[in-house]
């Protein structure tokens, strides 16, 4: 795991874009443009997203609807896959990812299958920020 709950796991660094907080997590896209693929980290030293004190798991949940309304409402995202797996990085982490029959995975878990793809434009990662309201 991360050095202190304030470091980011390198991996997680290396694969994504570094968007900003939502609240007090943060929140991360994977650099594949091919679908939206975010990534919430909070705060802790917690590895087990069910070993969340109860107010630290609502809150990361909360903070997962709040993306899954935007997968759904702005980018019209059919269905919203959520999931914490936490094996090749262990610092706590949860998946929140747009899934569309025309996806590039479909009807297959993204995870090990996505491979390399278009990338984001500065232009597109701050529509994102702006939605949230993140600097």
């Amino acid at each position: 795991m991360s050095k202190s709950k304030n470091a980011l796991h390198p991996r997680l660094a290396a694969d994504c874009h570094q968007l900003g907080l939502l609240g007090d997590t943060r929140l991360l896209l994977h650099r594949n443009a091919s679908l939206h693929w975010f990534i919430l980290v909070p705060f802790t030293d917690t590895l087990d997203l069910l070993d969340l004190p109860p107010i630290g798991r609502e809150t990361l949940l909360e903070r997962a609807r709040e993306v899954s309304e935007f997968l759904k409402m702005e980018l019209n995202y059919p269905r919203v896959n959520v999931g914490a797996l936490g094996l090749l990085v262990p610092q706590l982490h949860l998946h929140v990812i747009g899934r569309r029959e025309d996806d590039p995975c479909w009807p297959d878990p993204v995870w090990g299958r996505l491979g390399d793809g278009p990338g984001y434009e500065p232009a597109q990662l701050q529509v994102i920020r702006d939605f949230f309201a993140l600097s």
